[in-house]
C-alpha cells in the first residue's frame, strides 16, 4: 500500500493527504465534544504537555536534523541554513502572534491586533495559529523528496503520525472551551474542527514551494522547525503550567518527546 502511494502520486498530493490526516485528527479530537462534559484541568495538562513533547522532538528529528544533512550538499558552509532558516521561522511566529488576535483559555490573555472580536472567534484563531507551522512541516517534509526515497517518505509519514496525534487535543483544546462559553455541542464540534482546516493548506503551499526552489529546502525545513519551537514555547509549554500540576506538565512533556523519538527511530 504504501510503495503504491508513494510511485503512484506526486509529492504535493502525499503533502495533501498527510495535511487532511493531521486535519482529521483535529476533528476526531474535537468530536470528544459529544461525549464527555468537560475535561479536568488536570487532563488539560497532560495534553497540552503531551502535545509540547511530540512536536518539540519532530522539530528536531524529523526537520532540523535533515535540514542539516541537506546543507552539506550546498556549496556554502553547512550550518548557514539551519541557523538562519530556524531562526526565520521563529521570526514568522512571532509576527503573526503579534498581528493575529488571539485568546488563550489557560491563561486569560487575549494578544494580537485590538478588534471587536468575541472570546470564540479568538479562541479559534488561537489554535488556527498554531496549526500553520504544523502543516507547513508535513507539505516541506514531503515536498523535500522528489526522487520518492521510500526512507524519506516513511520518515516524512512518522512525521503526520505524530502530528497528528497531538492534532487530536489541540481539538479538543477548542472544542471544550467553546461549549463552556455556551456555544452548542454541534457547532463548538465544528468550530474546532475547522481551526485545523490550514493545515492541508499550508501543507500543500509548503510542497509547492520546496519543489519550485529546491535550493531553499534545507532552509524550509528549519524554518519549519523553529516556526513550530515557537509555539512550543511561547505558547503550549506555558499554558501546561498555568495551573498547579507543573510536574504533571513536565513528565507529560518527556513522555511525548519520547513517544515521537520511538516512532522516528523505529521506522526511520
Amino acid at each position: 500500500m504504501i510503495d503504491y502511494i508513494l510511485k503512484n502520486f506526486s509529492t504535493h498530493i502525499h503533502s495533501l493527504l498527510a495535511g487532511l490526516f493531521i486535519f482529521f485528527a483535529t476533528a476526531i479530537g474535537a468530536s470528544a465534544i459529544f461525549f464527555f462534559k468537560k475535561i479536568t484541568s488536570r487532563i488539560t495538562t497532560i495534553l497540552l504537555g503531551f502535545s509540547a513533547g511530540i512536536m518539540l522532538a519532530a522539530s528536531i528529528f524529523s526537520l532540523l536534523l535533515p535540514s542539516i544533512e541537506f546543507s552539506r550538499d550546498l556549496n556554502i558552509p553547512f550550518f548557514i541554513p539551519p541557523v538562519v532558516g530556524f531562526l526565520l521561522g521563529g521570526l514568522f511566529l512571532k509576527i503573526l502572534d503579534r498581528t493575529i488576535p488571539h485568546f488563550h483559555i489557560n491563561t486569560n490573555q487575549r494578544e494580537g491586533i485590538s478588534g471587536n472580536f468575541n472570546k470564540t472567534i479568538l479562541l479559534i484563531l488561537a489554535i488556527t495559529l498554531h496549526n500553520i507551522p504544523e502543516g507547513l512541516a508535513v507539505g516541506v517534509s514531503f515536498g523535500a523528496n522528489p526522487l520518492k526515497d521510500l526512507q524519506l517518505f516513511i520518515g516524512s509519514m512518522v512525521l503526520a503520525l505524530g502530528i497528528g496525534l497531538q492534532d487530536i487535543p489541540e481539538g479538543a483544546s477548542v472544542s471544550f472551551p467553546l461549549r463552556s462559553f455556551g456555544v452548542s455541542r454541534k457547532k463548538s464540534f465544528i468550530f474546532g474542527s475547522l481551526s485545523g482546516i490550514v493545515e492541508p493548506i499550508f501543507a500543500v503551499s509548503g510542497s509547492l514551494f520546496v519543489s519550485f526552489f529546491r535550493g531553499i529546502l534545507p532552509y524550509a525545513l528549519s524554518f519549519s522547525a523553529g516556526a513550530m519551537i515557537y509555539v512550543v514555547i511561547e505558547e503550549m509549554i506555558p499554558e501546561s503550567q498555568s495551573n498547579e500540576h507543573i510536574d504533571l506538565s513536565t513528565i507529560s512533556v518527556m513522555v511525548g518527546f519520547t513517544t515521537m523519538m520511538f516512532l522516528d527511530i523505529i521506522f526511520t
